[in-house]
Order: C-alpha cells, then structure tokens, then sequence
C-alpha cells in the first residue's frame, strides 16, 4: 500500500527508447479502473519528468510528436487526445524547442481540422496556441503563469483563480485536512515554496531561453544572475512582458527575429547588472510551471458571489456603482450588502403623479436593453440631525442605477456565444434532432459572434458526487439571475465548472462502457457519464476520484511529497477547455395544504416516492389486504407528459395509473440512449399481476404529476437527504429551468412588440434553456 502513494524525485533524464515504451501505454484501450489509474499516474509522472529535466522534456516533446505523427497515419483517433494534450502541456514547460518541431506540431493541429467534433475543436483550440507560440517563443508559459499567479502588470492583465469546492458529507476528518494540504500549499513542481519574485524570475529566464535557445543563453548562469537581481527582477520581468505581446501583435519572426535581438541584449544587461560577464551559450536551465493558487472550500462555507467580490480589484468592480455621497462601498461587500439609509418620501408612489422632469420608472430589466444612458435619481430632501438621530430608518444620498446600452448588449453577447445557443436555437431548435444531442465543445470555429474577453477568470472544481453538483446548479441559477439584476460583477467574470467525482463508498468498475448504475446504485452518474464519453477524462480524473480515499490513507503528514492531487487539478483545469452542457431541471410543488408553492430544481435525478404504499407479498392475501387493495397497489396519480421523438413528432400524452414510486433522470443510463432529455421511470403495480412491479420508462421533456389521492409524498433532489421534501402534494411539475437573460429580453419586448412572434429578432437566436457546463478534455466522442 505504501507505494501507491505518488513520488517524483529528481528524474534522470530517459532514453527515446524508454518514453517510446512509456507513451505506448497511453494508446491502451482498456477501460478498467486498474489501467487507467496506471496510465493517470504515467502521465502525471512525464510531466514531472519535463520539470526537473530539461533534457527528458526535449526528448519527451519529440517523442510525443513521432506517435501523434503515427496515429495519423494509421488512423487510430483513440489516441489523438491523449497524446496531444500530454504533448501541449510539455511544450509550455519545455525550456527551448526548434522551429521545426513547432511546424510539425502546428501541421498535425491543422489536420484535426478536418476531422468531425470533438477532434477539430480541439485542433484548433491548440491550432491558435502553437501558432502564438511558434511566432513568439515562451508566450503560452509567461500568459499562464502571469495569469495564475496574478502578477500585477499593464501588458496583460487577465487573472485566474480556482476555487475547490468539497462535498462536506465526504470530505470531513482526515480526507478533508488531506485535500486542503494537498491543495492550499503554493509549490513548485520541485517542492519549494515561491514567491512573486521567484514567479518573475521563472518568466524571465524561461522566455530568453525560449528565444535563444543553448547557443546563445547559458540558462544556469542566467539563473543564478536573475537570483542575485533580488528585487530588482521587476523591470525585466515588465519588460520581457512588453516585448512579448508587442512582438504577438506585430507579427513575431515576420519581423526578422525582432524578439530575439531584443531578448539579447536583454540577457546581457542583466548580466551587467550583476557585474558578471554573459556566457555565449550553455546547458538551459529548467523553470517549471507551479501549481496555481487553489483556495479549498467546504462547499456549506462558499458563496460564490461574495468570494468573487472579496477577489475582484476595487477598481474593476464598484467603479461604475460608486455613489457619489456616500463614497466608494468597501471592497468586501456586494452592492446588495452595502446598508441603505432612507428617508420618508414626499410623493405618493404612483407613476402617474410624478412630476414630468422625473426619469424614466422603467423596471430594471428594461434599463438593461432599452436605456441609453446611466441615470441618477437623487433625493432633493435630507434628514436633519435630530431625525436622523430620532430614527433608525432613513436615507441619505439614494439612487437609482441603470444600464446604458453598452452593458445591456454585453449581457445578449454571452447568450450568443453559448455553443448551446448556436446549435439549439433558432431554425435548427426545429430540429428534434438537434433538440435531443447533447451540446459539447465549443463552437469557437463557427460562432459569428466573437466572444469578449473578460479580464477574470474564476475555475470552480467540484469534488463529489451528484449532490454537490445539484447544489451547484441551484447557485449557478441565482448567479445568473444576478447578472440581470445587478449587472455586478458577473460581467466581468469568466466562470468555468470542473468535476472530480468522488463518493464515500466508490467501488471499482470493469469498465465504463455499457449500462450505467441508477442513481440509488452510483452516486455519482454525472461522472460515469463523463468517463463514458470522454476516456481520457476518465483515465485522468475519475480514477483520480477513486484513489483520493486510498492516497490520504497512506499519506504521511510528516514527510514532504509531491502535490499529487492539486498537480492533477492544475492538469485538468489548464488543459480541459472542451465543455459538455448538462440541462437544469426546475421542479414546481403544489401542496394540498394551504402552504406556499415550493420551487426548486435538479440537475441528475429526482425520485418521488409514496412512503404509506405497501408491497404485495409472495403469499396469499387476507380479506383485509384485499380490501385495501389501493394501498398494496400504488398511488393513483394523473401524469401529463410530452413524449419526445427523434423524428420530432413529440406527442402530449395524459394518462392515469397507480404507481409506488418514480424516479425522474437527467443522465442516460448508457452510451445508446445518450439523448438530452429526461427518462421517467415508473415502478406500478397492476391489480392483475398482484405481486410483480412492472417498470415503464418514457422519454419526455416535461412531466406534470398529479395525485388523485390525498397521500404523503417524498420528494428527493439529486439524492441529497438535505433536499427532501415531505408533504401532501397535489402536483409535481418538471420542465427545463429557462434562462433568465432570455426570459429578461423577452419580458422587455413584451412590453413594445405586443402580438409578434416571441422568438422574433434576437431571441430566436438566444439561449432559451439554462445548462450547467462542465469541463473535458475533449467534450463528447461519438
């Protein structure tokens, strides 16, 4: 057991022939959790093998380009992703590569543009990269490292934070504290600590080595003289940041080796500064990717919009909210947060008895897409000393905030550019076809809207099973909704979901190909269904989820190790770009009582069940049982539902039926039935079969069940036993969770295009339904 537990070392630089045996494995087809652990932890252990050598890492690099280059010959596509992903994220950290290794990469990415989806949306995602790269030497290390890191400069401003999110059911006690030293500890992949210094240090040296390459940088020396520098590696670091987007924007080596000269002379000063002479050539110097910044959350302890506003600058956040009486909010609060002091107002309260120089009263959700301009409305009136004294409630210095045209637009802009939007709205949502495919990927070559950039980028990784990611989706809801209310800060934030699946009782599988458990059998569907249609997610991050329990059993506390866990979240969320979008599921209960509508929603399953109904036993029945047959043979319930078809020819059907239970799944049960739809399924008991429960399952889009009876109901979320609700339910209604952007835009146009088509002008071409997109390595491959 004790050597499950990963090490690294100080790796010896490898023979081709000992990688060419090692990457060989990658091209395994085997599925079991017992070969993709071996090939996770191979992967993991080159790329530890790229940071401590600089010699493996070359090697590494040319090896992987010779197989991704003899998989294209022999058409064996099982292992473009895993070799090209393994081959991008040992470039980034290779300390010089030649031209002509670049072009092979670069040739090899622009023929995955004519293969079909998931392999030319990640050609040309690394299409782009190698292009940047091949051009400017060193540019993908320094963006993400700068990025990461948060290293404040005015070339490239873009941030990055991730946020790990724990279930707090599994990850208490030992597994917790494991997970939170494991990830809330800045290392280097070599196991010391770093400081911003260092973080412009390793931009520095891995930058001119990239350009000059052994014959004319002595990465060693330069190492040592950017050491002795102390703080004043800051001017070469902003300078090096300077020459190397300005070098991207002109064109790189078109320009005839600019960026080389510059970077030259630049070695040389830096030397110059240390009163040492430059050595003209030498063995290069590894500087290794660190592991970014993870903050470890239980998730009962994350609010997703407060962290963002305690991340956030001041400056890009309450700038355009300022008020200008009571000054700037402070910067840990949200707008929500900030106290409103009011006074009493002098006028009635009603639109038509304002005075004509008022603004405008248009709701929020107007001034979002219709006004022009930002407006103030002031109070005229001041409490005096005495009142304000007298009294807890009033107001000083109230506005009223509105969006001008600008910002509304940046709203409509992120519904079109959501894959989901393109490809499942407008003429081709007449599609059933298209209707039914599970969106994944992103549409980046085909999107006639090009998505703005957002400075932030916050990367949420869950680790659980189904609950958390339930409880995910009821955030990420409210989340959304905030964008339209407040406009704050979620505009300026990227935000992209990870999932690592882990459960409390995960059991190892033969294979993930075939029928999945249901949900009661596999807690955590939403990850099977991952691994199934992505096997390199499933050889990277679900075993990682299996093994995480056995890896905090043989860890020791008291010895130094390598970041196991935290190195394989850094793979997963640099490298896993490819989306795959999950529908939210809103859930309307109407009780029997005179209690409160009660809505919420789901994202997996949801299982309804009829606690008083009794099963019909093997033996005979008594006069009573026979009496109370109802009880022994189900609820009596009215089920309205849509079935769906891949012809499109969806018909409403409504039918009643006596049933003991039903479960109501988001997730399909195997690879064949992989629709973007819910199967309902029914366990009923007909009065002839008397002991035999028949299962029906539908597929349908909607669902609406009504009880005939008045008996008690349980109704679990996600099989969260914290979202159960137990009452006396007249009816139940399931449809997908509708956007609020679109329903927002809508509203709005409601209001000055009475009687037109709804989805007329912009909303045909608008995200009608919220998903929760959770990130791959390649999306889904059919």
């Amino acid at each position: 057991m004790s050597s499950m537990e990963p090490t690294a070392g100080d790796c010896p630089t490898m023979s081709e022939e000992a990688l060419h045996q090692n990457i060989k494995v990658f091209l395994d087809t085997k599925s079991d959790m017992d070969s993709c652990f071996k090939k996770g932890m191979l992967r993991w252990s080159l790329h530890k093998k790229v940071q401590n050598s600089p010699g493996s890492s070359f090697s590494l690099v040319r090896v992987l380009i010779s197989e991704l280059e003899k998989a294209e010959e022999s058409d064996s596509r099982h292992g473009f992703i895993p070799l090209l992903h393994t081959l991008m994220y040992a470039i980034i950290q290779t300390a010089y590569i030649p031209d002509e290794l670049y072009k092979r990469v670069h040739d090899f990415c622009r023929k995955l543009l004519t293969y079909p989806n998931p392999y030319c949306n990640v050609g040309y995602s690394y299409t782009k990269q190698i292009k940047s790269e091949r051009s400017v030497p060193g540019l993908l290390y320094q963006r993400m490292l700068t990025a990461e890191q948060r290293l404040k400069n005015d070339h490239y401003p873009f941030q990055e934070r991730i946020f790990v999110l724990a279930d707090p059911d599994i990850f208490s006690g030992s597994l917790g504290q494991f997970l939170l030293d494991d990830t809330e500890v800045y290392t280097s992949a070599s196991g010391g600590s770093l400081d911003l210094m260092d973080h412009m240090c390793n931009v520095v040296l891995h930058s001119i080595q990239a350009a000059l390459g052994t014959k004319q940088c002595h990465g060693q020396q330069l190492a040592k003289a950017l050491k002795d520098l102390g703080q004043d590696v800051q001017p070469y670091f902003h300078k090096v940041l300077w020459l190397l987007e300005q070098c991207l924007e002109e064109g790189g080596r078109v320009e005839g080796g600019a960026l080389k000269g510059h970077l030259l002379q630049l070695y040389r000063e830096i030397f110059g500064a240390t009163n040492s002479e430059p050595l003209s050539g030498g063995p290069l110097c590894n500087c290794p990717l660190p592991n970014p910044d993870m903050k470890f959350y239980l998730l009962k302890d994350f609010d997703i919009k407060k962290e963002l506003a305690h991340w956030l600058p001041h400056s890009s956040t309450s700038q355009e909210h300022e008020d200008p009486v009571l000054g700037e909010p402070p910067t840990d609060m949200l707008a929500s947060d900030i106290t409103r002091l009011s006074v009493m107002s002098n006028d009635s309260g009603i639109e038509r008895d304002l005075p004509p120089s008022s603004d405008d009263p248009s709701s929020s959700l107007e001034n979002v897409f219709m006004n022009p301009s930002w407006e103030q409305a002031k109070s005229e009136t001041s409490p005096s000393p005495s009142e304000s004294e007298s009294s807890r409630l009033s107001r000083r210095g109230g506005i009223k905030m509105k969006l001008n045209m600008k910002d509304g637009m940046k709203l409509m802009q992120e519904s079109f550019d959501d894959p989901i939007s393109l490809g499942g709205s407008g003429e081709r949502r007449e599609s059933r076809g298209a209707t039914l495919q599970r969106r994944a990927g992103s549409n980046t070559i085909q999107s006639p809207f090009p998505k703005q950039q957002r400075l932030f980028t916050a990367k949420i990784v869950a680790m659980g099973d189904d609950r958390i990611l339930g409880r995910l989706a009821k955030e990420y809801y409210s989340y959304k909704k905030r964008e339209i209310r407040r406009f704050f800060p979620t505009v300026k934030v990227n935000v992209q979901f990870y999932y690592i699946p882990v459960s409390s009782a995960m059991t190892p599988r033969s294979s993930v190909k075939g029928t999945l458990s249901n949900s009661k059998g596999n807690p955590c569907t939403l990850g099977s269904y991952l691994s199934m249609v992505d096997p390199w997610y499933n050889t990277n991050i679900k075993s990682l989820g299996s093994m995480i329990p056995k890896l905090a059993a043989v860890a020791n506390p008291g010895t130094s190790k390598d970041p196991f866990v935290s190195d394989v979240i850094s793979y997963y969320v640099r490298t896993g770009q490819q989306p795959v979008y999950f529908a939210i599921y809103s859930v309307k209960i109407i009780s029997n009582s005179m209690k409160p509508t009660v809505e919420d929603m789901f994202l997996t399953h949801l299982q309804i069940d009829f606690p008083d109904i009794k099963h019909i036993s093997d033996g005979g029945e008594s006069d009573k049982q026979k009496k109370n047959q109802a009880d022994f043979c189900g609820a009596l319930v009215l089920i309205s539902y849509q079935k769906v078809t891949l012809s499109g020819r969806d018909v409403d059907i409504r039918t009643s039926i006596r049933i003991s239970s039903a479960q109501i799944n988001a997730i399909p049960s195997n690879e064949k039935e992989d629709l973007n739809c819910l199967t309902l399924t029914l366990n009923e008991s007909p009065i002839k079969t008397k002991s035999n429960i028949v299962e029906s399952k539908y597929r349908t889009s909607n669902i609406k069940i009504e009880t005939l009876t008045s008996r008690p109901v349980i109704v679990t979320f996600d099989g969260d036993n914290n979202r159960i609700y137990k009452e006396d339910v007249q009816s139940i209604e399931i449809a997908q969770c509708s956007d609020p952007l679109y329903n927002a835009h809508k509203t709005v146009r409601s209001k000055f295009n009475l009687g037109e088509d709804k989805d007329a002008c912009l909303n045909k071409y608008m995200n009608k339904d919220l998903c929760l997109p959770i990130n791959t390595f390649t999306g889904i491959i059919t």
